[in-house]
């Protein structure tokens, strides 16, 4: 029996999640089929901060058909690298987490062997000097990847510091010329379904009433539809993630854009720094339990390195997600869905990850049962995956000289990860499960910043002679300055390839 298709999708909330879910969908639909209305009100206000990426928001932009250049000039973008961390292990030490992989594995064992190997007898260099990534962010180069596997730039990889708000904006015009239709306004009232397990519609301030077969939930933290409608609890993770406030603020540059975020550990929290091209976005994040806000804002303005320009916005949050992403016939996406600290800049891969798995999903006006249970259990484990990954920064530390950093260092943290961390420290080994957003150089490179150093290396490697192992890594820390120095500067780069237009 031939089920009826969705005719309309009603989104309720713009920003980054609304427009990207809009976008996508207008991307792969005719609208003239399935219609798609996007419900804000230029009256509420977004998170809107500067935002910093991950390398699958390339894949996400790909999929549009959107040109990087035109993308990175509109949203006023720089390039990003990897991850600056800053007094995280102990105060004093800084290292990079780059995207990509460190080094070349060797007959089948993972670089960090041979590097392990090496360091026990005191012969090698950090291992981010064995990243292209993360010598040329320390250099304050970029260049584009080389398609050429041999090609030693074929080893870079790297997404985007962007203005999150000229996001949103971009990705209107992009929905809009493809049909996608916008209501503004404020949503009064929401109406159920007959069975009260879904939404039949809103109604506006304007008395305007919109009807849909399928709705989204973008209204950040509010999440009107899914938490105050459908009344879906939270699964609170702040035993794990203490972190429930955060000011941002915006600031001048004090020199060119560094290809790379920053990420500073304060004494109850900790401070970004993202670059864009007009501007560098700020923020401190922090435990209203071990900081007031007074002293939360003045260790951000003491932070700052620029000029500051604007007041520091208050924003409040908790850590974790709804027990359910969809229920009948609504999703949460962004901030309605959950949230975790941008620490490693994972907010817009969750709702990438959302929008595409809907869309892998994308059903019939009759929604079968088992689409929202594997929906819900895709979604449950990506944030799972994050949480874990976002935790490990803060309990593999030897920081204890605030009540903060004791209460991380010696808290209890979920088996999965307190798994990973054993399997580390004793071996060295690590694995990627589930497909899971995180492959192992990632969590290497935080692991061994952190000061979790295995016991011991792989005993093939260990039985190699030392010469023979140095020399081979020589070679490659060689290969990543030499190729770094031949790269243009950051800011010359974006000069001439996507300079933000004027205005």
């Amino acid at each position: 029996m031939t089920q009826a298709p969705l005719g309309s999708i009603v989104i309720v909330g713009g920003g980054s999640a609304g427009w990207m879910t809009a976008a996508a969908l207008s991307s792969l639909v005719q609208t003239k089929d399935v219609s798609i209305t996007v419900i804000e009100s230029d009256a509420i206000g977004t998170v809107g901060v500067g935002e910093a990426t991950i390398p699958d928001m390339l894949v996400f932009n790909q999929m549009l058909g959107i040109s990087e250049a035109e993308f990175m000039r509109a949203t006023e973008a720089t390039f990003k690298l990897g991850i600056e961390f800053v007094d995280w292990g102990h105060k004093g030490d800084r290292y990079i987490h780059p995207f990509g992989q460190h080094g070349v594995d060797m007959e089948g064992i993972d670089f960090h062997q041979y590097w392990l190997r090496l360091n026990r007898e005191g012969g090698t260099a950090p291992i981010e000097d064995y990243s292209l990534s993360a010598v040329a962010a320390g250099a304050g180069r970029f260049a584009l990847p080389d398609p050429n596997p041999r090609s030693v730039f074929s080893h870079l990889r790297y997404a985007y510091h962007f203005d999150a708000t000229l996001y949103a904006r971009y990705l209107r015009r992009y929905a809009e010329k493809r049909g996608v239709k916008r209501i503004e306004g404020v949503v009064k009232e929401v109406h159920l379904t007959a069975q009260d397990d879904g939404i039949a519609a809103v109604t506006m301030d304007s008395g305007a009433h919109v009807k849909g077969d399928f709705f989204f939930d973008c209204t950040g933290f509010r999440a009107l539809l899914t938490g105050q409608t459908l009344d879906i609890d939270f699964v609170d993770w702040s035993a794990w993630l203490p972190c429930d406030s955060a000011l941002a603020v915006p600031s001048a540059h004090v020199g060119p854009p560094p290809p790379y975020t920053r990420s500073t550990a304060r004494p109850a929290g900790w401070q970004w720094r993202i670059p864009t091209q007009r501007r560098v976005g700020n923020g401190h994040i922090y435990s209203r339990s071990f900081m007031d806000d007074d002293e939360a804002e003045r260790v951000l303005r003491k932070g700052v390195e620029g000029a500051l320009l604007a007041e520091p916005r208050s924003i409040r949050f908790k850590a974790g997600h709804r027990r359910q992403f969809w229920r009948g016939n609504c999703i949460a996406i962004g901030l309605a869905a959950g949230f975790l600290e941008p620490l490693e800049s994972t907010s817009l891969y969750l709702i990438q990850e959302g929008i595409s798995r809907f869309i892998s999903l994308f059903p019939n006006g009759d929604i079968p049962d088992i689409l929202r249970v594997e929906y819900n259990r895709y979604m449950q484990k990506k944030f799972e995956q994050v949480r874990d990954f976002i935790v490990l920064h803060y309990v593999a530390t030897n920081r204890d000289d605030t009540p903060f950093w004791h209460y991380c260092r010696t808290m209890t943290v979920p088996d999965s990860l307190r798994h990973k961390m054993e399997l580390f420290r004793e071996t060295g080994r690590i694995f990627r499960y589930d497909d899971e957003l995180f492959a192992r150089p990632s969590w290497v490179a935080v692991m061994l910043g952190q000061g979790i150093m295995p016991e011991r290396s792989d005993p093939i490697v260990a039985a190699l002679p030392a010469r023979d192992v140095a020399n081979s890594l020589q070679s490659m820390a060689s290969a990543m300055k030499d190729a770094a120095s031949r790269m243009p500067t950051h800011a010359s780069f974006i000069a001439s390839y996507c300079a933000a237009t004027e205005g």
